[in-house]
């Protein structure tokens, strides 16, 4: 399958169990896997038939900003949610996540991969 791909994709929101990360909106590192045929934009050179990556990253940016959830497993599936709607896309992989949050780490987040219903 062909796929779309929008790599460290920095976005601002809220996400968080308790204060302090309540408190501020954090810096999330977004990377995102569309599935959809290419084929046919290839020939055409239009943008017409393929899927923006410019228009998804516009909305997952807003998305983010706009929401406040307690786990990035809600936040991507809101998101996921989102670009179903939004896109003609067949599959969307979402990968989220905070920098310097946990003690040692460089970075810790989620990844999730989901099939448009049929």
């Amino acid at each position: 399958m062909d796929k779309i791909l929008i790599s460290g994709l920095v976005a601002i929101g809220t996400v968080g169990l308790k204060e302090p990360e309540r408190d501020f909106p954090q810096e999330l590192l977004v990377d995102i896997e569309l599935d959809y045929p290419l084929d046919k934009a290839g020939k055409s050179d239009s943008i017409e038939d393929t899927i923006s990556y410019s228009y998804v990253a516009k909305l997952v940016r807003k998305e983010v900003q706009e929401s406040s959830f307690y786990t990035l497993e809600a936040l991507a599936e809101h998101l996921v949610s989102e670009i179903f709607e939004a896109t003609p896309a067949d599959a969307v992989k979402i990968k989220i996540e905070k920098a310097n949050f946990v003690s040692k780490t460089s970075r810790v987040g989620i990844q999730v991969h989901r099939q448009r219903s049929i």
